[in-house]
C-alpha cells in the first residue's frame, strides 16, 4: 500500500500523497515519522479521526489534511506542532470545538478550517497567532462572540468568519486590522449592531438580528 511505502522511508522529511485516492484512516503509526517537515494528504477519501500521535511530528512546518472525510474533533495535541507555518483542515467533517491549544502555534501564517462542523466559540488564544496572514473559519457552526483578541492579528490579509452562528457585538478591536484593504467577511451570522465604523456594509453583510436587543 501507499502507507507501506511511506513507512519504508524511515527518515523521510517530506510526504506528498495528495490526490492519490487514499481510503481508510490515518494510522496512528504516522507519529513515528518524527523527521517529517512536510505532510500533504490533500484531496483523498480518508476517514476516521486525526490521530493524537500527530503530536510527535514536532518538526512539521506544513500540514494539509484538507478535502477528505475526516471526522471527530481536532486533537488538542496539535498544539504541540509549534513549528507549523501552514495548517489546512478545510472541507472535512470535523466536529467539536477549536482547541485553545492552537494558540501555541505562533509561527502559523495560514489557518484554514473552512466548511466543517465545528462548534463552540472561537478561543481567545487565537489572538496569539500574530503571524497569521490567512484565517478562514467560515461555514461551521461556531457560536459565541468574536473575541476582542482578533485585533492582535495585524498581519492578516484574509479573515473569513461568515456562515456561522456567531452572536453579540463585533469588537472594536477588529479596526486594528487594515479592514479596508484586506479581504474580510462576517456575513450570515447573528452579530448585533451597532457595528464598528471601520466596517463596510459589504463586510458585515446580512445578519440575523432577531435576538439582538
Amino acid at each position: 500500500t501507499l502507507w507501506g511505502e511511506v513507512y519504508s522511508i524511515e527518515n523521510t522529511s517530506s510526504i506528498d500523497l495528495s490526490s492519490r485516492g487514499l481510503t481508510g484512516s490515518i494510522p496512528s503509526e504516522i507519529g513515528k515519522l518524527i523527521n517529517l517537515t512536510y505532510l500533504d494528504l490533500y484531496y483523498n477519501q480518508l476517514t476516521g479521526s486525526i490521530p493524537s500521535e500527530i503530536e510527535n511530528l514536532t518538526n512539521l512546518t506544513y500540514l494539509d489534511l484538507s478535502m477528505n472525510d475526516l471526522t471527530g474533533s481536532i486533537p488538542s495535541e496539535i498544539g504541540n506542532l509549534t513549528n507549523l507555518t501552514y495548517l489546512d483542515l478545510r472541507e472535512n467533517q470535523l466536529t467539536g470545538s477549536i482547541p485553545s491549544e492552537m494558540g501555541n502555534l505562533t509561527n502559523l501564517t495560514s489557518l484554514d478550517l473552512f466548511y466543517n462542523g465545528l462548534t463552540g466559540s472561537i478561543p481567545s488564544e487565537i489572538g496569539n497567532l500574530t503571524n497569521l496572514r490567512v484565517l478562514d473559519l467560515a461555514r461551521n457552526q461556531l457560536t459565541g462572540s468574536i473575541p476582542s483578541e482578533i485585533g492582535n492579528l495585524t498581519n492578516l490579509t484574509i479573515l473569513t468568519l461568515s456562515r456561522n452562528q456567531l452572536t453579540g457585538i463585533i469588537p472594536n478591536e477588529i479596526c486594528n486590522l487594515e479592514v479596508q484593504i484586506i479581504q474580510v467577511s462576517l456575513r450570515a451570522n447573528q452579530l448585533c449592531p451597532p457595528y464598528p465604523s471601520c466596517l463596510t456594509e459589504f463586510i458585515i453583510g446580512e445578519q440575523d438580528t432577531s435576538d439582538c436587543y
